[in-house]
């Protein structure tokens, strides 16, 4: 029996500002009841999704009592080695707070690249190196979410997404199960929220008439929700890796389903 009722695919995008209407923000939203649309931004808002809404909107679903699962494009943390550099306290609730103060890209008019630049915040204080990646990046050959300004780079979604998951961690605490940092398996009738990764799973599904940022979260949010209907979910939530991976992961944050 699949354990949960509802599953929201989330492509990312971290350019302009947190209130820019973006082509690049889609949500799509499945159940096991009907397949995977895209939700629009509410009546009367911009023809596209903002950071602001969607972290807003999220915050009202994961509020509504039914038992969600959330799957994010956007890496959920840093590299151990960013960690060392930068004498920090392995711990991912410290993490997002010492990342806020020095990257405030939840601003209003502040782009990404205004605090890589010294315009805005202390980002220098709290640079990454192209050279780090996390053990799970490694192991599906995604690019480090310190290489900003390639193709298929998820820095920018990166830095600009951290501070709206800190949000929902202020608003719901232990209530939503960040995965896997507040453990591998996630308690029955509680939501969660994950770091998906669309090339994992996107080539099991017909591209249709949809963009490429559609079909990233339409994948997501139906893979998760085929996942759960399969009994495999549960296989991929914990996934086979060694005790040094797993200690590991505690900081870093993983991928589902790369193993």
């Amino acid at each position: 029996m699949p354990q949960f009722e509802r599953y929201i695919g989330i492509d990312y995008s971290g350019a302009a500002t947190p209130t820019t209407s973006l082509k690049g923000l889609r949500v799509y939203v499945s159940s096991q009841a009907a397949p995977a649309v895209e939700v629009l931004p509410p009546s009367g808002a911009r023809k596209y999704w903002t950071r602001h809404g969607i972290a807003h909107w999220l915050q009202a679903k994961l509020s509504d009592g039914i038992t969600t699962l959330v799957g994010m494009d956007h890496g959920f943390s840093f590299p151990l080695s960013y960690f060392k550099q930068h004498a920090l306290a392995l711990d991912w609730d410290s993490f997002l707070d010492d990342f806020h103060h020095h990257w405030p890209t939840d601003e209003d008019h502040t782009y990404v690249d205004f605090v890589r630049e010294g315009m805005v915040g202390l980002g220098q204080a709290r640079m990454g190196d192209t050279r780090w990646r996390r053990a799970c990046e490694v192991k599906c050959r995604a690019k480090s979410v310190f290489h900003f300004d390639v193709q298929g780079s998820v820095a920018k979604s990166t830095h600009a997404g951290l501070p709206w998951l800190r949000h929902l961690r202020k608003r719901f605490g232990s209530a939503l199960h960040v995965w896997p940092f507040d453990g591998w398996d996630i308690p029955v009738n509680r939501s969660a929220i994950l770091e998906a990764y669309p090339a994992l799973y996107k080539l099991g599904y017909a591209t249709q008439d949809r963009t490429p940022d559609q079909h990233d979260a339409y994948a997501i949010a139906s893979w998760l929700c085929d996942a759960d209907a399969s009994g495999d979910l549960h296989r991929f939530l914990s996934p086979e890796l060694s005790v040094e991976e797993r200690e590991m992961a505690k900081v870093e944050g993983w991928i589902l389903g790369v193993s």
